[in-house]
């Protein structure tokens, strides 16, 4: 089965395969690049927590080698063609991808199916990948402006998958062995749970035929099991004494999943609340009251919920003027909104950057792929931008009423008690 859509500069083609796996393309002109990627249903929310990590550590370790190539011939398959390959793991999907000029594109199709499909997974490289783990979850907790998020994460979803560790923790890394990875990999790298797509230059029915010649043997399998509705997330503040030079704050609230027609109302409230230089917590907070040097908002979307939120850095002297600060903001669009000529402004200000962040192959092909990992029709470009000016100021008071309310949002500080003085 097929599909296509055409507009404008959008050509996009989906094609399923007989396992299962689902192919899409979106051609783009004028461009002499292609990038391919490979996503596959499994994340660190769809993990069991003693098993928290293995995802994370299962892209590590296909690239320590696989029946085919060695992890030295894996790294210059691409790069000694001027292309790129990568890896990450989220919360929902494990991704590889390749980027490659257009008459590459063939090789880099068959190096990817030889990352997902043919992994040795040695104990050996086991043994040394673990450890690689470990000093990253180390930098991490090193690096209080990332640790406070995966905090506030945990805490916020109060035990619910979406709160879990991408890296998982060294005591559940180091307890993962051969066959755990083996087993996850037989039973979540099949063609039900396998989305192939490029974008660039790219014509769908040779890549098509590239993905059936290189992922058409895949078995079908079983399709992963949806994440489990959330429960309503924690409200409140909560304190982590750290001795850090500033104190790092997250303030959060859970939102609508990906799907949801309010994704686009919360788009615009964060990029108004903290998106930029002229959003209101940089004028506020930084330009007004010099109170932080970064604060910004931020927003994520899953499957089955989601997440705004805003961040801030202070020194321990200025946090509880800074969270005031935040607060106070995030109250007055809560109750108020956004007025029409601020709100006018905020969508040309997203529909801008979201068209200069989709001129390259990359950020098209994981918008391509999006669509189809969370089982959505592809919207075009043109529509998109509809969609975003349909947005009303109700849809907005509404919206913002539920998510930004200072009394319904869970907030954690991370550093140094304000009460003892500067550092």
């Amino acid at each position: 089965m097929a599909q296509r859509a055409e507009a404008g500069e959008e050509r996009y083609r989906a094609t399923r395969l007989g396992n299962g796996v689902r192919v899409l393309t979106e051609s783009m002109r004028g461009v002499r690049s292609a990038s391919a990627g490979v996503w596959v249903r499994q994340g660190s929310a769809l993990e069991p927590v003693e098993m928290a990590g293995a995802s994370h550590l299962l892209e590590h370790m296909v690239f320590r080698g696989t029946q085919n190539r060695s992890r030295r011939e894996i790294a210059l398959a691409l790069e000694s063609l001027g292309g790129s390959l990568n890896a990450y793991t989220s919360r929902e999907h494990t991704g590889y991808e390749a980027r490659v000029l257009t008459d590459h594109l063939p090789r880099a199709v068959e190096v990817l199916s030889d990352l997902v499909r043919n992994p040795l997974l040695e104990p050996e490289d086991l043994a040394r990948e673990k450890e690689v783990v470990s000093e990253e979850i180390a930098a991490v907790e090193d690096t209080p402006d990332d640790l406070v998020f995966e905090l506030h994460g945990d805490r916020m979803w109060g035990g619910h998958p979406y709160g879990n560790s991408i890296l998982g923790t060294r005591e559940t890394v180091a307890a993962i062995s051969r066959d755990d990875l083996a087993a996850l990999h037989r039973d979540r790298y099949v063609g039900a749970n396998m989305v192939v797509a490029a974008a660039g230059c790219v014509e769908h029915d040779a890549f098509a035929a590239l993905v059936e010649e290189w992922f058409g043997g895949i078995e079908t399998g079983r399709e992963a099991n949806a994440v489990a509705d959330p429960s309503e997330a924690s409200s409140g503040t909560d304190r982590i004494d750290r001795d850090l030079a500033q104190v790092h704050i997250v303030l959060g609230r859970d939102t609508c999943g990906h799907s949801h027609p309010d994704r686009y109302a919360l788009v615009l409230l964060s990029a108004a609340l903290g998106g930029g230089m002229s959003s209101r917590l940089f004028q506020r907070v930084r330009e007004e009251l010099a109170l932080a040097y970064s604060v910004y908002s931020y927003q994520a979307f899953y499957a089955r919920a989601g997440v705004l939120g805003v961040y801030v850095g202070t020194r321990p002297a200025s946090a509880p003027a800074a969270l005031d600060a935040v607060r106070g903001i995030c109250g007055i669009v809560a109750a108020e909104g956004l007025p029409g000529d601020e709100l006018a402004r905020t969508r040309e200000q997203v529909k801008g950057r979201m068209m200069l962040s989709l001129e390259s192959p990359g950020a098209r092909l994981h918008r391509l792929a999006g669509f189809a990992l969370h089982d959505e029709p592809f919207i075009g470009l043109d529509e998109m931008q509809r969609l975003i000016d349909a947005v009303s100021q109700c849809d907005i008071v509404r919206v913002a009423g539920e998510v930004l309310d200072p009394e319904r949002q869970y907030t954690l500080c991370l550093g140094s008690d304000e009460r003892r003085g500067t550092n």
